[in-house]
Formats: C-alpha cells, structure tokens, sequence
C-alpha cells in the first residue's frame, strides 16, 4: 500500500523508523523487535540510509525482508549522498523489482569527517532534485521527505527552510515526515507556517521517545531540536536513574501524542533506534484512550 493513501486524520496511523544493523545478530534482534511491535498494527515502517551511503545494499535488503516477511508495509529512505544518478536509478529499479511502493527522498548527511554537503559528480545537491528525478524516470512509488519544525541546521531562517520544503513539493512529495521534536507548540507553529506557504500535503510528526540522557543531549545538538526548559530540569534530576529517566520520556511523549493526536494529525512516527519497549508503552497507552 502506499503510504499517501493510509494518512488519514480520521483513522491515524503509527509508523516506526530502524537504522540497517551492522551485524546479523542485530538483523535478528531488528526482526525481533518488529515481532513485538506487530500486534499495534503498524501502518508502516522505514529503514534508514547510512551516512554517506554506507548501508545501501543492507537497506534495501531490509525493507524488502520486512515485505516480504511480516507483511508490514515498509518504506526506504534514499540519499543523494555518494550516488550518481545511475546508481540511484539501479536503487530504484531494485526496490521496484522488490515490490516495494514507497521511498523517502532527503539530501543526506556528509560521510564522517566531511563537514559540508559535496554532491558526487553526475549525482544530485538537493532533495529537491532527487524527487524529480524519480517522478520524471515515471517509477511509481509514493514519496515522502523531510521537514524540520524548528529549521534546518544548516539553514540561515526558517523562512529559508519553509522555502526548500515547498520547492522539495512542488516537485512531487506525497506527504513529509518532521525531525524529532519535543515541543507541540514548534509543530502547529510549523504546519500552520506549512500551510500558508501553500505546502498542502500531508505532514506526520516525528516523535522520539527519550530512553538515555547522553544519547538526548547528542541527538539535540546534532538536530538542533529544543528541549523545554522544564523537561530538561526533569531530565537533569533522574539522568542517573534510568528506569525513572525512561518513565519520564515516555510520559512526556505520551502527552505529546495525544495532544498531536486531538489536533488532527494524519499519524505519528516514532523513532525507535531500533528498540520497542518505549515505543510499546506509548502506542499501548494511546490505544487505549481511543
């Protein structure tokens, strides 16, 4: 099924991204996780890309396993980092071949000790390109890209980045999925930004739940996503007594769902990092007040 079609306001869907394993142990323990989190009825699942394209052939491979295997609608994410636009129509064909029917088009990060985008000779710079690219090749898959509620880090406003999502759009985005975040109000703020700006797809929030107190303080530097002050003085108090510190996150994005949830939004996707049990206790919990 494509993913356009299972966004919905009137019957939401949740949705859970994985990272590509580096190991076979973690290719189990990735299936394994997905057994667990079945039962809540996944409207769909996506794999990552590695940075600088270091997981292409694992991700494929994955995505077409999970198909194949559980029945889970699942979805690749495809950079233009590293690829030229031979290399990214073989992908293409690939997943095509697959069965597969949705990918997520982005830009990509800069391998590691690369501090700047440097797109490869004969590839593309932006996602932008990359959408168009797969519209105009005529594959048939539904595509859905990035968004970033409080500003792309490398951009200079969120004028700017509100500006490159329309343009991302307009060439053929199905809906976008946002970076993590962990205050509602940056996410109305942006869809309502979104939809003057005449960006009319479908928008799904990116929620992550907080399990670790380092792994938080990195990803939001990485990110730039902001912690509200009261959440980070709760943090601050329980970052040495991990079940307290896991409670709390799941708390906290319990209460963003469901307010994400009563203003409407299409579904929710959770980044996982490749673990189910907060995830599990959110979905469960959100369930059972519907």
């Amino acid at each position: 099924m494509k993913i356009r079609n299972r966004l919905n306001p009137s019957n939401p869907c949740f949705s859970f991204e994985f990272f590509p394993p580096k190991t076979d142990e973690g290719v189990a323990n990735l299936f394994k996780t997905l057994e667990d989190l079945a039962p809540l009825q996944p409207g769909f699942v996506s794999v990552t890309y590695g940075a600088g394209g270091s997981t292409r052939d694992r991700t494929v491979e994955l995505v077409t396993r999970i198909k194949q295997e559980t029945g889970i609608e699942a979805m690749a994410h495809l950079t233009c980092v590293g690829h030229t636009k031979d290399e990214l129509r073989e992908l293409l064909r690939r997943l095509q071949d697959a069965k597969l029917e949705n990918v997520l088009a982005l830009r990509g990060d800069p391998p590691q000790g690369q501090k700047e985008f440097v797109p490869e000779p004969g590839g593309f710079r932006y996602a932008s390109e990359l959408v168009q690219f797969i519209r105009e090749e005529d594959f048939n898959f539904s595509i859905g890209g990035a968004c970033y509620p409080e500003g792309h880090v490398e951009t200079l406003s969120r004028d700017d980045d509100l500006r490159h999502l329309k343009a991302k759009v307009d060439a053929g985005l199905d809906f976008v999925v946002t970076q993590l975040f962990f205050d509602n109000a940056f996410f109305f703020d942006f869809v309502e930004r979104a939809r003057r700006a005449g960006i009319n797809v479908p928008i799904v929030p990116g929620i992550m739940p907080i399990t670790n107190y380092e792994q938080i303080q990195r990803f939001t530097r990485m990110c730039g996503a902001t912690v509200p002050m009261r959440l980070a003085l709760q943090l601050e108090r329980v970052k040495d007594q991990p079940d307290a510190l896991v409670q709390l996150g799941v708390a906290h994005a319990t209460v963003q769902c469901m307010e994400l949830l009563s203003r409407g939004v299409p579904g929710i996707h959770f980044y996982t990092l490749n673990k189910s049990p907060a995830t599990r206790m959110i979905v469960s919990a959100l369930r059972a007040r519907t």
